[in-house]
């Protein structure tokens, strides 16, 4: 049976001190990983980060401390996937100073990322480095056979999001699943503790799927964004035991 990581999507933010953190807390990346074994770096999408940044992060967690980043968004909505050699050649070179600390990284692709633009996809993944990748698609005319036929050939994970805008989705394409609860974030609004929509019966869905993807040897990544954090993540033990 492989792993389950289980984090959020990313760890510095104001509404979980406090609560989730020490109101004096001084590193929030440090306390963060006293919790979860993995995170999603969520900035990764707006620009690249330094190699003393990663270096930082690197250093400011446990051994066995898992990071999870997403590509920058001018590689997946600016440019498409197009013309990206230089940015995607630099963003790598940069988080692979995580050394055995680095993760999934997630290509992202927005909903006008259309079926047409097949051919676009395959040839970046064909150019893609050495590592694990995860591809998030948010137009459900992709998910067919032929599309998670790609993504096999080239050992790239098919992200499993719960998102109202998506049907239930359990493809498995690598050795690995990249699972995000994104929800709705016009319902939740994040203050935690506080239960404003009940997700235990979700949770329990969930929870017998990841059971069956562990069965199969196939490792587990479940990000919860930071607005679910409080009303789901906090319930993660349902899961585990």
């Amino acid at each position: 049976m492989e792993k389950l990581h289980v984090g959020t999507m990313g760890w510095s933010y104001d509404f979980w001190r406090g609560n989730f953190y020490p109101e004096d807390s001084g590193n929030l990346l440090t306390e963060y990983a006293k919790n979860f074994d993995t995170v999603e770096i969520d900035n990764t999408f707006y620009r690249i980060p330094s190699q003393d940044t990663v270096k930082k992060w690197r250093e400011e967690t446990p051994d066995d401390f898992i990071f999870s980043a997403k590509f920058p968004r001018k590689i997946t909505h600016i440019k498409m996937l197009q013309d990206c050699q230089e940015e995607l050649a630099v963003f790598v070179e940069h988080m692979s100073l995580m050394g055995k600390k680095l993760g999934p990284m997630l290509i992202q692709l927005p909903p006008g990322f259309k079926l047409e633009m097949a051919g676009i996809l395959k040839d970046f993944l064909a150019g893609l480095p050495e590592g694990r990748f995860a591809v998030e698609i948010r137009n459900k005319k992709w998910l067919d056979e032929k599309f998670y036929d790609m993504l096999r050939n080239y050992k790239v994970t098919l992200a499993l999001i719960d998102h109202p805008w998506m049907p239930p989705m359990n493809a498995i394409t690598a050795d690995f699943t990249y699972i995000r609860w994104v929800g709705d974030r016009k319902k939740v609004t994040g203050r935690l503790g506080k239960v404003e929509k009940d997700r235990s019966e979700d949770i329990k869905d969930w929870a017998g799927r990841i059971k069956s993807f562990m069965d199969s040897s196939v490792e587990v990544f479940w990000l919860f964004q930071q607005e679910l954090f409080g009303l789901s993540a906090g319930r993660c033990e349902d899961v585990a035991g």
